[in-house]
């Protein structure tokens, strides 16, 4: 049998699963956004796996487990993502895929809950004039003026602003050395933060206003869980930041494999935010752990 034949019954089996699952789902009161064909966006998604390899080369799905594959995907339909429009991508960590959101991902995913009208975000850069107030406990953006040449200044910090069905903003806003932290705790190699600074620090506010606002949200739970366990995949499990990226869930079968990056330099030392310490040797802690992988064509932002 040819690998092109074993590839093709691989992708029937997982299809048929997650096929079974979202009907499941759907005779439960899972509901899919209007003009989303999840038939579509599991080819998009198989044509994106077989250009996703592992840190030695290999395919994904020769390494990874067919049941963290087909999580991976149902998590990706659950949610309404599409890895054609880069809402979406995959990364094989050991043997499982893991699925993680671009930024325009979380931007969909949020606007799929009721409350939510739009969301976006932006950086700040040095020499930026920013205003932000405390309202009552709630911080609220006063103004945010910035000059083209700014641009290629330092970034010093990022936010990321929700608007409510009620047209209320709500203001989530990361100094640069929050974002620092987010990305040290971060699966993403360092090297993707480095070349494309602005578009992984809008990423990173973006997940973090967006695992404030889910978990007070009432919509389906089936959605908030498969948007907590993609976002939650981002980070490693002893290291978790504000933001989310997962494993396999037994409930729904939610989880997929994003996109893993180049070797990256690691941090020398990092918050444990359990305990408050201060590791040193984070080399060595993570000589044990597997890594992430990147696919072929580059990070989804």
């Amino acid at each position: 049998m040819t690998n092109q034949n074993q590839v093709a019954i691989i992708q029937k089996d997982i299809t048929d699963a997650v096929n079974q699952n979202i009907e499941r789902l759907q005779s439960e009161g899972l509901s899919l956004p209007p003009n989303y064909s999840h038939s579509n966006a599991l080819k998009s998604a198989f044509f994106k796996l077989q250009e996703t390899v592992d840190r030695s080369g290999k395919p994904a799905l020769e390494v990874c487990t067919k049941e963290s594959v087909a999580n991976a995907l149902l998590d990706m339909v659950v949610q309404g993502l599409s890895p054609a429009k880069t809402q979406c991508y995959f990364v094989v960590y050991g043997n499982k895929l893991q699925l993680l959101r671009s930024y325009f991902g979380t931007q969909a995913v949020l606007k799929r809950l009721t409350n939510v009208k739009d969301i976006w975000a932006n950086v700040i850069y040095q020499d930026d004039e920013f205003e932000y107030e405390n309202d009552r406990g709630r911080e609220k953006l006063v103004s945010h003026k910035s000059a083209f040449e700014n641009r290629d200044k330092d970034i010093i910090g990022a936010y990321a602003v929700i608007q409510t069905a009620e047209d209320e903003e709500i203001l989530t806003l990361m100094t640069r050395k929050e974002i620092n932290t987010s990305w040290g705790q971060s699966k993403t190699q360092q090297s993707v933060h480095k070349k494309f600074p602005q578009e992984m620090a809008k990423r990173t506010v973006i997940n973090r206003a967006a695992k404030a606002f889910i978990n007070t949200s009432d919509d389906s739970d089936l959605l908030i869980e498969a948007i907590n366990n993609s976002t939650e995949n981002e980070y490693d499990n002893e290291r978790k930041e504000i933001n989310p990226e997962h494993e396999i869930k037994e409930k729904a079968n939610t989880e997929v494999l994003d996109f893993a990056p180049e070797p990256e330099e690691k941090p020398k030392e990092y918050v444990n935010q359990n305990t408050g310490e201060i590791i040193d040797n984070f080399e060595a802690e993570q000589k044990r752990e597997p890594e992430p992988t990147t696919p072929s064509n580059g990070p989804a932002f």
